[in-house]
């Protein structure tokens, strides 16, 4: 007899984000920035505004998962609670990395306070607080990490392209470096989140996958925004 989903705590789970991570992948194309900047082609006033449109998004999404961390707490969901969490401390970490970042792209601390962000940047995490605010958390949780996937490939093309063809230090490359990276803690939480979400009726696919696809329309006119300072 196979096991259940009890019995194997990330089994239908695993399957489930799997899935949603294949339905949710970027269509081809959907990035135009990132192949120029692997190929060094892209401008580098398109670096700086890169950099400095994460100056808003990071903090913002840190809040946004403090908020849903807090409304799972609230709801009885603790592996939700726990994953937002660690997704929060997370972005804590991308924070303090900004700085060698802006510095490698000659952005001062005044110009990055100065910047006006732009609409086509900002609506991705304005979105993800749309979802702090409304989405049940189990459904934040697969909308998101099916929508990471996807960052953290574009995070790695990047870091490599500012070593080989801009020139950038280990450091100012540590922002991406770490999006780019493994992170088995933020998987295993993820899968144990899901599982919750389902063992206790609280996940709707189909309300999930709606949700990812927005993610993922935004963050492609995240991409296209800044492609065309490019």
């Amino acid at each position: 007899m196979a096991p259940t989903p009890r019995e194997q705590p990330d089994g239908t789970a695993r399957a489930l984000l799997e899935g949603a991570t294949t339905e949710l992948a970027p269509k081809p194309h959907a990035n135009p920035l990132v192949p120029l900047v692997a190929d060094g082609r892209a401008d580098r006033r398109a670096l700086a505004a890169l950099a400095q449109e994460q100056c808003r998004v990071i903090p913002a999404d840190r809040r946004s998962f403090l908020h849903l961390a807090g409304r799972s707490g609230d709801a009885g969901l603790a592996a939700c609670a726990a994953f937002f969490g660690t997704l929060a401390e997370g972005e804590g970490v991308a924070l303090d990395r900004l700085g060698p970042l802006l510095t490698a792209c000659e952005v001062s601390t005044e110009r990055a306070a100065a910047y006006d962000p732009m609409a086509g940047c900002q609506a991705y995490p304005a979105y993800v607080a749309w979802l702090a605010l409304n989405a049940e958390p189990a459904d934040a949780v697969l909308a998101l990490t099916a929508n990471f996937a996807a960052w953290g490939g574009y995070c790695g093309t990047i870091a490599g392209a500012l070593r080989t063809h801009y020139g950038f230090s280990e450091e100012a490359c540590g922002f991406f470096d770490f999006f780019a990276e493994p992170a088995p803690d933020v998987d295993r939480a993820g899968l144990a989140a899901l599982q919750e979400g389902i063992d206790r009726e609280r996940l709707t696919p189909p309300t999930a996958l709606r949700q990812g696809r927005l993610l993922q329309d935004y963050e492609e006119m995240f991409w296209g925004t800044l492609a065309g300072l490019a």
